[in-house]
Parts: C-alpha cells; structure tokens; sequence
C-alpha cells in the first residue's frame, strides 16, 4: 500500500487561476513542493478530464509526486492513479474492493461522524471541512472549524487534512489542532506567484512537522 507521505494537498480548479492555463501552474506547484494533487474539475467530461490527466502525469511523475482523480474510479483504474471520493459518492468499502489495496483513497468529509465512518470502510487520509469560511466550500455549510477537526484526530488514526479557507498563516494552527496536513485551491491556484506560495505553505508545514516530531 503506498503511504500518505504529503502534508499539502493541492485541489484543482481552473476557474481559480485567474485565466492562466492549469497545466503549467501545476508543474510550478510541483516544482516549488506540492506532493499531491487532486483533480477536481468536476465540469469536465470524460475524454477532457482523461486528457488533462494524461497531460500532467509526466510532472507528477518526474516530481515523484501523487495524482488523485476526483469520484472517477474508472479513470484512476485506467490512469493508476489514486482516487478521492466525495462525502455523497460511491460508498467507500465498494471504492476500495474495486481499486484494491494498491492504489491509495481519499474521501471527503464534512463532520466527524462522516470522517469516522470513512477510515472504517477503507478510506487512507480523509479531507475534513469547512475549516474557515471559503467561497469554494460554502454549499457544504458553516465552518466546521478548528474543534471538530480536534475531536477527528482524535478518533481517527488515519491522515486528516483540514480544507476551506487555509491560507499560509492558518495551516500551523490546522496543523496544531492534530491535521496531517492541509488542502488547498485558491491559496495556491489564485496566487500571482505560485512558486512564492507553494513554498510558503511548504516551509510552514515542515515546521509544524517537526514540532509534532518533537513533542
């Protein structure tokens, strides 16, 4: 089973790019840090999506990276990527019989209840939020923030990533609270230097690492 070795997690959306293309700002991403990327373009058909994938392995390759194709099993199966599941997708113990025990799965989560029972079918890392309040993420209700991704960590022995409104400045604290890691979009995507705030997020992540390694 591969690991979940990344603590930032970039989510795609090219309508946050400010009309700049999403392949090369993803390779910046790579390039500055980014270990894992969920591709998220939910508008997309099937063919668009396998292209844009098939367009962006060979970085997430070269970086020795992670690429998750957003609720699409049989593209991730195709691809040999791994796959992230929305909280009201296909159910997660029927996700991980169809992929195996090879190929890494991620699922959403928007209360504790939800990432519980995600790590009991099968789930690998669970992306839990609202933390703050964000635009992307206000169909999923108010912030859940910081207390119940507390109590997740406490319940849950798998990888948590606390996603909606994380910024450079926030990510310690979701960190400190017992996250993993943290989820990002408009942090990263909607930046004018992607390189400047990839690395941002990556220098704060390291060092909340090394604290939780220290204590």
């Amino acid at each position: 089973m591969p690991r979940v070795d990344f603590s930032l997690y970039l989510v795609t959306d090219r309508h946050q790019t400010h009309g700049r293309p999403l392949i090369p700002l993803l390779e910046q991403a790579l390039t500055a840090g980014v270990q894992a990327i969920q591709l998220r373009e939910r508008d997309l058909d099937t063919r668009p999506l396998l292209a844009l994938a098939e367009e962006l392995l060979p970085s997430i390759r070269r970086h020795r990276a992670q690429l998750f194709i957003n609720d699409r099993i049989d593209l991730a199966l195709a691809l040999g990527t791994g796959v992230h599941l929305r909280s009201n997708s296909v159910p997660v113990n029927v996700a991980r019989r169809m992929l195996g025990n090879e190929c890494l799965l991620g699922v959403s989560a928007h209360s504790m209840d939800e990432a519980a029972r995600a790590e009991l079918e099968g789930a690998d890392f669970i992306v839990l939020g609202p933390m703050y309040d964000t635009a992307s993420k206000s169909k999923y209700g108010p912030p859940i923030g910081l207390r119940a991704l507390e109590e997740a960590s406490r319940r849950c022995r798998i990888p948590i990533f606390g996603i909606g409104g994380i910024t450079a400045s926030r990510a310690a604290e979701v960190c400190r609270a017992g996250a993993h890691g943290v989820a990002v979009i408009s942090s990263i995507l909607s930046a004018p230097s992607i390189e400047e705030a990839t690395r941002e997020l990556v220098t704060v992540l390291s060092g909340a690492g090394d604290k939780k390694r220290l204590s």
